[in-house]
C-alpha cells in the first residue's frame, strides 16, 4: 500500500511543539521498517505544496511549480469533457479585509449550497466568455475555466493560500503577466457583480460568510497519468489549516490507530 499523509508536519513552533509531545508508536515502527527513496527538498515558499508534488510524481507529470493540472484532472472527474484545453480551477471564496491584508477563508466556511453557487456562476458566467473563457460548473465549490492563458500560468494552490494574505501569493514576475493581470481584474469584477447579488444579500442576513471572490489553482492542460494514485488520507488537513492543534493532535492518533497499525500489522 502506497499512503500520502498531507500536512503531516508544519514548520511552525506550535506544530512542532504537539509533534514533540505527540506518541505515535505505529508510525514509529513504520518508519524505522522504511527506506529514504526520495527527499523532497522544495521550500515553504513554493507554489505547489509537497503533497501535490508528490501525487504529480507519482502520476508521472512533469511540469513547473505551480503548473501542475489538477484542475483538468478534476473537472475530468466531475464529468467534464476536458479535451486537449488548458484548465483551472475556480474556486469560490470569501476574502476578509482586515488592516494590514486581505486574507482567503477557508472556502469549506463559505458551506455553498449547489443552489447558491449555481446562481452565483450564471451571475459570473459572461464576465469569463467575454474574455474567451469556457466555463463549466463542476460543484458548489468547484467551478472551472479554459483559455489559452492557462497553459503555463503559476499559481498557488489553494492549500498554500487559505487562512493567508492573498497578496503573498501573487507575487513575482509571473504575476506580472498580462494572464495574471486579466486574472486579478477578473476577480475584482467578480466581486462588484456579486456584492449586491440577492445571495449575498441573504446570506449577510443569515451572518454567513459572502461570496466575494474566487481562486484560480492548477492551470494547464491535461496530463496522462502513467503511475499509480497513493491512498490520500486528509484527515489532518482541516486541522492544520485553521491552526487547531488540539484536533490536528487528535487527528494524527486516529490515524496511527486506524491505518498505521492495519499496515504495521499486514
Amino acid at each position: 500500500m502506497h499512503l500520502l499523509i498531507p500536512f503531516a508536519s508544519a514548520l511552525s513552533d506550535a506544530a512542532s511543539q504537539v509533534l514533540r509531545d505527540l506518541a505515535l508508536p505505529n508510525l514509529s515502527k513504520l518508519l524505522a521498517r522504511l527506506t529514504l527513496a526520495q527527499r523532497d527538498d522544495a521550500d515553504a515558499y513554493s507554489l505547489s505544496p509537497p503533497h501535490e508534488r508528490a501525487l504529480a510524481a507519482a502520476a508521472g507529470w512533469r511540469a513547473a511549480d505551480g503548473c501542475l493540472p489538477f484542475a483538468a484532472q478534476s473537472a475530468a472527474r466531475d464529468g467534464i469533457e476536458v479535451g486537449e484545453l488548458a484548465w483551472g480551477l475556480i474556486t469560490p471564496t470569501h476574502w476578509h479585509v482586515g488592516r494590514d491584508h486581505v486574507t482567503l477563508a477557508d472556502p469549506a466556511a463559505l458551506e455553498l449550497t449547489a443552489a447558491e453557487s449555481q446562481a452565483a456562476f450564471d451571475a459570473v458566467r459572461e464576465l469569463f466568455e467575454s474574455e474567451g473563457f469556457v466555463l463549466r460548473w463542476g460543484a458548489p465549490s468547484r467551478w472551472y475555466a479554459a483559455h489559452e492563458s492557462l497553459v503555463d500560468l503559476p499559481c498557488a494552490s489553494l492549500d498554500r493560500v487559505i487562512g493567508r494574505n492573498v497578496e503573498f501569493w501573487m507575487r513575482g514576475s509571473a504575476a506580472r503577466s498580462e494572464p495574471a493581470k486579466l486574472v486579478r481584474r477578473l476577480q475584482s469584477e467578480l466581486q462588484l457583480l456579486l456584492y449586491p447579488h440577492p445571495i449575498n444579500d441573504e446570506r449577510e442576513q443569515r451572518a454567513a460568510l459572502t461570496l466575494n471572490s474566487f481562486w484560480l489553482s492548477g492551470c494547464g492542460r491535461p496530463q496522462r497519468n502513467e503511475g499509480a494514485a497513493p491512498t490520500v488520507l486528509d484527515a489532518l488537513r482541516a486541522p492544520l489549516l485553521a491552526e487547531d492543534w488540539a484536533a490536528w493532535a487528535e487527528a494524527w492518533r486516529a490515524l496511527d490507530d486506524g491505518v498505521l497499525a492495519e499496515m504495521l500489522a499486514a
